[in-house]
C-alpha cells in the first residue's frame, strides 16, 4: 500500500462513525474514575486522606493520574482523537447534505411493485391530469416534487439527516467548548472567615489551577468580602443535625474604585462578578484565641480556621502558632466542639450537634521552643513542626468561652475568646461554559428531530390503460419503519378519482 496508502487507510478508520462511537464510549468510560476517586481539583484534602489510608494502592493510582482524571495525558489523547474523528466524519456529511438539498429527487424505478409500499388503481382522468393532482397533493404534504416523462418523483424528510448532523456538530462544538475552558479558564479554592475578604489574585488562593494559556497577571481584579455566614440546622426528627441551608452575605467590587455591591450566596447560587463565579462549597468553625507570652505581651489575638474531624457534628482540630512569643515561641494543638457534651463513659468530651449550642475547646498539646518559621521553608497552617519544640505538660480540660489556661513556669497563657464561622469557596472562570450549554441544547434538539423524522420518497406513474382509463401506480420508500403516511396519501389520491356512473338498467327490468 505504501506510506500514502496506509495514511489514507488510517484516516478512513479514524473518521468512520464506528470509531467515533467507540471513542465516545471510551470518553464516558474514562470519566468513571473521576466520580469514584477524589479529584485534586475539587477535593485536595480528600486526596491526601485517601493516600494516607491506602499506602500501597494510593501511589499507584496517583501514577496513573486517577486523582487528576480530566487533566491526565491518556484522557486528553482520547478526547483529541474523538474531536478529530467527529470532525472528519461529520464535516463531509454536512457537505453531502447540502448537495442533496440542491439535487432533484431520484427518478421512479422501472418496477414500482418491488417497493415496500405499492398500490395500483384506475382513474377516469387523463395521465397529465392525474400527475397534476398528485403534485398538488404531495406539495400540500410538503414533498419536493419533480415531474418526469409520465411519472412524478417526490421526497421529504431531510430533517432526519439534518438533525443527525446537528447532533454530531453540537457534540463537536461541545468538545471545543470544553477545550476552550481548559485553555483559558481557571479555578481557585480558598477559605473565608467572617469579616475577611480576598482579591482575585493567585496569592489569596489556597489552591490555584490555571488553564494552559492563562496568565495569572491577567485575572479580573475584583474584590469580595464575606460579611456574615449563617447555617440553619435541622433540630429535630430523623434528619437532626443536617444542614438545611447556607447563607453567605458578601460585598464585592468588580474593580478597585468601583461601586460596592451586596449579594447573598447560597449553595448552587453563586456570586457572579467580572465573568467569574464564586461558589459556596462548605463551612467550618474558626475559634478566636488570645495568647499572652511569658513577658505579658499579647502575641496572638485572632481567629483560627479548624478542620472538621466529624462531618456530622463538626468536632474540629486546629493549630495556633505564636512566633513572636518571648522568651520562647509558643504553639498549641487544639480541639473544638460546637456542642460539647461528655462521652457516655464520662472520660472525654464529644460534639453532639453541629450547631454552636455549647462551644468549648481543649488544648491537646502545648509546645515551646522554635517553630521553625524563620527558615523560609513552607509550612502547613494545620500542623506544627515539632522538631525543635518541647512539649509543655498542661491539664487537658474543656474550656468555655472566656476561660484561660495558664502554662507552667510562667511560659504564658491562652484564652478562648469566642468563635466565628468560615466558608470554603471556589472561584471559577470558564469561557466555554455558555458555548457548552448552547451546544448541549442543540445536541438534544438535533437528536429529537432525528428520531422523530424519517426520510420518505414517493413515486407516481400514470399511463393509459387498454380500456381507455388511466392506470395509476404509486410506490413508497421510507427510511426505517414504514409509516401510515403512505396510506393517507393513497386515500387522498384515490379521492381525486370521480365516482363511476351506474350502468343503465337492462330492458325488461321492473323497477319498484
Amino acid at each position: 500500500m505504501g506510506l500514502t496508502g496506509w495514511l489514507r487507510w488510517g484516516w478512513r478508520q479514524l473518521t468512520s462513525m464506528r470509531t467515533a462511537l467507540i471513542l465516545l464510549f471510551l470518553v464516558a468510560l474514562a470519566s468513571v474514575p473521576g466520580s469514584i476517586f477524589p479529584q485534586r481539583g475539587q477535593s485536595p484534602e480528600r486526596v491526601v486522606q485517601y493516600l494516607e489510608e491506602h499506602k500501597t494502592l494510593g501511589p499507584w493510582l496517583d501514577r496513573l493520574s486517577l486523582f487528576d482524571v480530566f487533566a491526565a495525558p491518556w484522557f486528553a489523547a482520547v478526547y483529541l482523537l474523538l474531536f478529530v474523528s467527529l470532525a472528519g466524519c461529520v464535516l463531509p456529511r454536512s457537505w453531502q447534505l447540502l448537495q442533496n438539498l440542491r439535487s432533484r429527487p431520484p427518478s421512479a424505478p422501472k418496477r414500482l411493485g418491488r417497493l415496500p409500499q405499492h398500490a395500483e388503481f384506475h382513474s377516469g382522468e387523463t395521465p397529465e391530469r392525474v400527475l397534476e393532482q398528485a403534485r398538488e397533493t404531495l406539495r400540500r404534504r410538503r414533498f419536493r416534487t419533480v415531474a418526469d416523462d409520465g411519472s412524478l418523483a417526490a421526497e421529504k424528510g431531510y430533517l432526519h439527516e439534518a438533525g443527525n448532523l446537528v447532533f454530531h456538530l453540537a457534540l463537536l462544538a461541545l468538545l471545543f467548548a470544553v477545550g476552550l475552558g481548559a485553555l483559558f479558564g481557571y479555578r481557585g479554592n480558598l477559605l473565608l472567615t467572617e469579616g475577611t475578604g480576598f482579591s482575585n489574585s493567585v496569592a489569596h488562593y489556597g489552591e490555584f489551577h490555571p488553564g494552559h494559556l492563562v496568565d495569572p497577571d491577567d485575572l479580573a481584579p475584583f474584590q469580595a468580602t464575606m460579611d456574615d455566614f449563617e447555617v440553619e440546622f435541622v433540630s429535630s426528627g430523623a434528619q437532626t443535625g443536617q444542614a438545611r441551608e447556607f447563607h453567605a452575605r458578601m460585598t464585592y467590587r468588580e474593580k478597585p474604585g468601583s461601586a460596592e455591591r451586596s449579594e447573598t450566596v447560597r449553595v448552587n447560587h453563586p456570586l457572579e462578578v467580572a465573568g467569574a463565579k464564586v461558589y459556596l462549597l462548605g463551612h467550618g468553625y474558626a475559634p478566636t484565641f488570645k495568647v499572652t507570652d511569658g513577658a505579658g505581651h499579647v502575641v496572638f489575638d485572632d481567629a483560627v480556621q479548624f478542620l472538621p474531624l466529624d462531618s456530622a457534628n463538626l468536632a474540629s482540630e486546629g493549630v495556633i502558632k505564636a512566633p513572636d512569643a518571648e522568651p520562647q515561641q509558643l504553639g498549641f494543638q487544639m480541639m473544638f466542639w460546637p456542642t460539647a457534651a461528655p462521652t457516655p463513659d464520662g472520660s472525654s468530651v464529644m460534639s453532639t450537634f453541629p450547631g454552636p449550642l455549647n462551644p468549648m475547646v481543649a488544648v491537646v498539646g502545648a509546645f515551646k521552643g522554635d517553630l521553625n518559621m524563620d527558615s523560609g521553608d513552607p509550612q502547613s497552617v494545620y500542623e506544627l513542626d515539632a522538631e525543635n519544640l518541647e512539649m509543655v505538660k498542661v491539664e487537658r480540660k474543656a474550656m468555655a468561652v472566656g476561660e484561660t489556661l495558664k502554662l507552667p513556669d510562667g511560659a504564658g497563657e491562652i484564652t478562648f475568646t469566642g468563635f466565628k464561622e468560615y466558608a470554603s469557596m471556589t472561584v471559577t472562570y470558564d469561557p466555554g461554559r455558555v458555548p457548552a450549554l448552547v451546544s448541549a441544547s442543540l445536541a438534544i434538539a438535533g437528536l429529537v428531530v432525528s428520531l422523530m423524522t424519517r426520510r420518505r420518497r414517493v413515486w407516481v406513474r400514470a399511463s393509459a390503460g387498454e380500456d381507455g382509463r388511466t392506470v395509476v401506480e404509486v410506490g413508497g420508500l421510507t427510511l426505517g419503519t414504514p409509516t401510515v403516511e403512505f396510506d393517507d396519501l393513497l386515500r387522498e389520491l384515490r379521492a381525486e378519482e370521480p365516482e363511476p356512473e351506474p350502468a343503465p338498467a337492462s330492458a325488461g327490468t321492473i323497477k319498484e
